[in-house]
């Protein structure tokens, strides 16, 4: 209850470090494996499509989430943060998540639906995000403001990975 009372948005953000253990949390909260039997994970997607990479973007390079090993994987060795966040304050974080759906990842019988279960997933993802840094101190805000065709350039991704929305995270200034 104390972190749905203290779920917000935060548009402010000091360039303080977030440290490993609280991303490697974060991560896991946001679209992690919690139950390894079946490899379901902590937000539901259609047909269990997992359809969402978290690609997560910091000062000096850009990395996808792994799941399965609970792991970054390297994606670019160089600052993208101009792509995943068009707003001044979003840049000056020291995390960027950028939610992309793999459509090649859905059923055909969704070809309609596509961009609204994209949609709905990253959603859910986002607010476990909201969630996990309520309880641990942190800001954060979904955000629409992000370079799509830069993206997905720098990131290498394919025809059927689509850039869906970004989150940023980071430590709010203090009084």
């Amino acid at each position: 209850m104390q972190a749905l009372n203290d779920r917000m948005s935060t548009k402010e953000f000091t360039t303080k470090a977030i440290p490993r253990d609280q991303i490697s949390n974060l991560l896991w909260a946001a679209f992690g494996i919690n139950r390894p039997e079946s490899g379901k994970r902590t937000v539901a997607t259609a047909v269990n499509c997992q359809d969402i990479q978290i690609y997560v973007v910091f000062e000096t390079a850009a990395y996808v989430y792994e799941a399965q090993e609970h792991r970054l994987i390297p994606v670019v060795n160089r600052d993208v943060r101009s792509l995943a966040a068009t707003q001044e304050y979003a840049r000056v974080a020291p995390l960027n998540l950028v939610y992309v759906s793999d459509y090649g990842k859905m059923p055909d019988s969704f070809k309609d639906k596509k961009q609204i279960y994209a949609a709905f997933h990253a959603g859910a993802i986002s607010q476990n995000v909201y969630l996990y840094c309520a309880s641990a101190g942190l800001g954060a805000v979904v955000r629409d403001g992000v370079d799509r065709a830069g993206l997905k350039a720098a990131l290498n991704l394919s025809e059927d990975q689509v850039v869906i929305i970004a989150q940023t995270v980071g430590h709010a200034p203090g009084p």
